[in-house]
């Protein structure tokens, strides 16, 4: 291990690395929210409530293949780069957004919805002025966890060339420089740290007052 090759990794190659992570994790994260929150919103109506375990055992069947399966399966359809790393890390985003919602617009009391009824508001107002604000403590909570896992998963695209912190590890096995290693590794860990704070922050700075609930 030498320190010119370390100081190589993190100031020359780490910073454009770290751009190409957060590009990737932002579209995923903007990605999958916008389809597991209508999916979540969807499953909670009364009509639609028989199609919820179908539905939510596709999507578990989605997180329980290892990412490293998940990100490789779609290579040989789209080859290699972002486009795979993209749709693999969507479809293993979902199920925590997905799964919070449910559980958050669940758990709003009967009693509550019904008062706002009474008052008379129509079903619409309902949802977003009662049930959509008190359940956004524990959706925010699950979008957190889809993104710590993302931040995780991610690096694991430098395995397919769509770039982000996972390409310095490849590097540094490739090549055995142990420096970009630790250098990827290290930064890695360090942003899901970080996001994670984050993210916590605006979970309790946005949620309505009370106890912040995370469903693992």
């Amino acid at each position: 291990m030498t320190t010119e090759r370390f100081m190589l990794a993190l100031f020359d190659r780490a910073p454009q690395h770290i751009v190409e992570h957060l590009i990737l994790v932002g579209i995923v994260l903007v990605v999958a929210t916008s389809i597991a929150l209508p999916i979540g919103i969807f499953l909670t109506r009364s009509r639609y409530r028989r199609y919820s375990d179908p539905i939510m055992t596709v999507l578990n069947a989605g997180q329980t293949i290892p990412p490293l399966a998940v990100v490789v399966m779609f290579f040989p359809i789209l080859g290699l780069g972002f486009k795979s790393a993209l749709y693999a890390l969507v479809i293993y985003g979902l199920l925590p957004i997905a799964r919070n919602t449910i559980a958050g617009l669940a758990g709003v009391s009967e009693d509550i919805k019904e008062a706002a009824r009474g008052m008379g508001m129509p079903a619409t107002k309902v949802f977003f002025q009662v049930e959509l604000p008190l359940a956004l403590p524990v959706i925010l909570a699950g979008i957190r966890t889809s993104t710590v896992i993302t931040v995780s998963t991610a690096t694991l695209a430098g395995l397919i060339g769509a770039g982000g912190l996972g390409r310095l590890i490849m590097v540094g096995l490739t090549m055995n420089w142990g420096e970009f290693t630790i250098v990827g590794a290290g930064l890695g860990a360090l942003m899901a740290i970080l996001i994670d704070r984050v993210m916590n922050v605006i979970e309790h700075k946005f949620g309505p007052p009370g106890t912040v609930v995370e469903i693992e």
